[in-house]
């Protein structure tokens, strides 16, 4: 197992700032204002050829007063339950506060290894005057600056030496499979948060009815059936107009930037409100990123014995999937849990799809089918020719046909090449990204029994059309 290593301390000492260093990110959200984490950030680092877990926490100990401050003393107490290492960070600009003595002290009941880090040091001026944090008894102490590294290196080395020993493997083990990384988008107060704490089974993230709640884009790992996955709860996406400038601004950068990264996006919709516009701009994103998608219809319950209303959401939403046709619908009720476990066997298959890869033989075949029974208009007075076609890459299935004219080629045949290939490879739920690249000779040798090499999928039939 990979093991963990938790950040904690008061607000606004540096946390994120660390995160984003060790992790070699900037995932973690930046701000001068106390109390913009609130949930469990994960991300891996390497510690001395090692990979370690790191785990952003909010302010410990948070002002009564603050937003949910019960919420992330929760989330911090639960991070430090599962850290195998606790980081515990302090201001030396700041200096010592009565409160980090009271943090002290709660992490010398966890029983769990302790490397207090004194941030903000600079330069040897404020390392002289930090030294009063001798006084909180800790065996290991590192006065560091997160944002400029220094100290940074001698900390790690630290580390690496309190990590438990790391399990050796057998020489025939198998290799572990990837984490499908999976998206959560959707606007605010659809029930993303509450999703993940279903499915983990724990208060994994901060829930409230208060919309943007959530303000970074948190990852969950999860293990099931002996897979992980990466669940990524994002900030609720409002329409351009009305996002603020500054925090929330930024986790909405940031959720965008996650359905990147994302594997299979799942758009959370909120059926007691019908499915909007600004539903569709979501659904859009996913499909123009070539990303797995699922439909979750959540709050299914508050529909059921409405007819009427059933139907026009399942109408809307069949308006909507006229252009991702391939992408599944899951009926939910995250707070109720029905319907939830149909979602990650979904996810595998999906996902399953998403890597399908076909050898270059076999799609040659399938291309002069297509062209055969459906030949390209002329364009211009010039006749299209398709010379071959490869597969070139997975996540999305991506193939590559060769014409003589490829900005000649309209749009609707384009779509019917598409198709035909989705058909083709048995992508039933998965996007597939062509390209059309200009040749105006004939293919090279061997092309057709070349190209990319790799497990062949199952190759299928084509549809016969009408």
């Amino acid at each position: 197992m990979t093991p963990i290593v938790a950040i904690v301390g008061r607000p606004n000492v540096g946390k994120s700032t660390l995160f984003n260093r060790l992790t070699k990110t900037r995932r973690a959200l930046v701000h001068d204002l106390p109390g913009v984490t609130r949930d469990r950030l994960y991300g891996q680092a390497k510690v001395d050829d090692r990979e370690v877990t790191l785990v952003d926490t909010g302010g410990y100990d948070p002002p009564a007063d603050q937003a949910f401050a019960d919420e992330v003393h929760a989330q911090v107490e639960v991070a430090l339950d599962q850290a195998d290492l606790v980081l515990f960070l302090t201001d030396g600009r700041v200096g010592l506060s009565p409160l980090d003595h009271e943090v002290a002290q709660k992490l010398r009941r966890t029983k769990k290894p302790v490397i207090l880090a004194v941030n903000k040091v600079d330069g040897d001026r404020i390392e002289d005057a930090a030294q009063e944090f001798h006084a909180l008894g800790l065996e290991k102490v590192h006065f560091i600056s997160a944002s400029h590294g220094r100290g940074v290196r001698d900390m790690l080395d630290d580390i690496a030496a309190m990590l438990p020993p790391a399990e050796e493997k057998d020489d025939d083990q198998e290799a572990e499979r990837p984490p499908v990384r999976v998206a959560l988008l959707g606007r605010p107060n659809v029930g993303k948060s509450s999703l993940i704490n279903r499915l983990t089974g724990e208060e994994r993230v901060v829930v409230s009815d208060v919309p943007g709640t959530t303000r970074d884009a948190v990852d969950t790992p999860i293990f099931k059936n002996d897979q992980e996955y990466i669940l990524i709860d994002t900030v609720g996406i409002r329409r351009q107009g009305k996002v603020k400038r500054g925090i929330e601004k930024a986790g909405v950068f940031r959720s965008l930037r996650a359905m990147e990264r994302a594997h299979v996006a799942v758009c959370v919709l909120d059926v007691s409100e019908g499915v909007t516009e600004h539903d569709l701009g979501l659904i859009g994103q996913a499909v123009e990123n070539y990303r797995g998608l699922i439909l979750l219809l959540n709050k299914w319950d508050l529909l059921e014995g409405d007819k009427y209303k059933e139907d026009e959401v399942k109408h809307r939403i069949e308006r909507a999937l006229r252009f991702a046709p391939w992408a599944p619908v899951i009926y939910t009720s995250a707070l109720t849990g029905k319907g939830v476990s149909r979602l990650l066997p979904t996810v595998d298959k999906v996902y399953a799809d998403y890597n399908r890869r076909v050898e270059t033989g076999p799609l040659n075949r399938a291309l002069e089918t297509m062209t055969e029974r459906h030949q390209p208009a002329m364009r211009r007075g010039q006749r299209l020719k398709f010379f071959y076609a490869t597969q070139v890459g997975v996540r999305p299935p991506h193939v590559v046909v060769f014409v003589n004219y490829p900005k000649e080629v309209h749009f609707s045949y384009r779509r019917y090449l598409v198709n035909e290939f989705r058909s083709f490879m048995r992508l039933s739920r998965s996007p597939l990204k062509l390209t059309l690249k200009e040749r105006s000779g004939k293919r090279p040798k061997g092309a057709a029994r070349g190209g990319v090499k790799g497990p062949a999928g199952p190759p299928g039939k084509l549809i016969k059309r009408s």
